[in-house]
């Protein structure tokens, strides 16, 4: 039962990081291949103290993402909200910035920090990135942050986001990808660490074609642990139908 024991671990994992206000781990070990050492100082500056302590990605998607004024953008996986903040400002004052996390209490922090930061076209909804209260076609970029990875299947994630994106829309996410033949074993400890759920190059290549996305790019940016690559990857929804 790998599914759910999975994420309940995940959970687990980030309701208690919302309870500290704050990733214990990369706070203890400075640890700069993850959170906030991946934005600029400008951004950070911006931004309420809660959402860049619960930063806990391995990229900074919202740089990837080309976002244009009127946009609507959704965060999978939004946390304390840095990305949704962020995207949020760029698509003001006609867009739209959402933001989805699986636990209310990251919501309810999402929703708290957007607020603080002054944010009124930030939406914050509680659900799962497998099944994204959206509409088919209502979006036009979708972001994340070593969020894919902790799935424990992501080819419906991937479904779900050509789903709500309209035909030509913006797939621009960092996550944590493994080198080709690595062959990762299963390892319940190691998934939350974005770890041993992470789908190899060519794997995530084949799935997101699969799912209607063309002119996939998968770009590393440094090493998150053996055989482990953070990657900035992009991707179109496809103008034909999703199946």
């Amino acid at each position: 039962m790998r599914g759910p024991d999975i994420y309940d671990d995940v959970a687990a994992y980030y309701r208690q990081a919302a309870k500290d206000g704050r990733d214990r781990t990369v706070d203890a070990i400075g640890d700069d291949r993850w959170g906030t050492h991946l934005y600029d100082a400008e951004s950070l500056d911006a931004l309420p103290a809660g959402a860049a302590e619960l930063s806990m990605g391995c990229g900074n998607p919202y740089l990837l993402a080309d976002l244009r004024d009127g946009d609507v953008v959704l965060d999978l996986g939004s946390g304390g909200g840095i990305d949704v903040i962020l995207s949020a400002r760029r698509v003001a004052p006609s867009g739209i910035a959402y933001g989805l996390d699986m636990l209310p209490e990251m919501v309810e922090i999402g929703t708290r920090n957007a607020a603080e930061a002054g944010v009124n076209n930030a939406r914050f909804l509680e659900g799962m990135m497998e099944s994204i209260p959206l509409p088919d076609d209502s979006v036009d970029v979708v972001i994340s942050n070593c969020v894919i990875s902790l799935a424990p299947d992501k080819a419906p994630a991937f479904s779900e986001a050509a789903r709500v994106l309209r035909p030509g829309g913006r797939l621009a996410i960092s996550d944590v990808v493994a080198d080709d033949g690595s062959d990762l074993p299963f390892d319940r400890a190691a998934w939350v660490d974005c770890g041993s759920g992470a789908l190899e190059f060519t794997e995530y290549r084949n799935m997101l074609t699969t799912a209607g996305f063309e002119s996939v790019t998968i770009d590393t940016t440094h090493e998150v642990g053996s055989r482990l690559k953070a990657a900035m990857i992009r991707a179109i929804r496809c103008d034909r139908p999703i199946p």
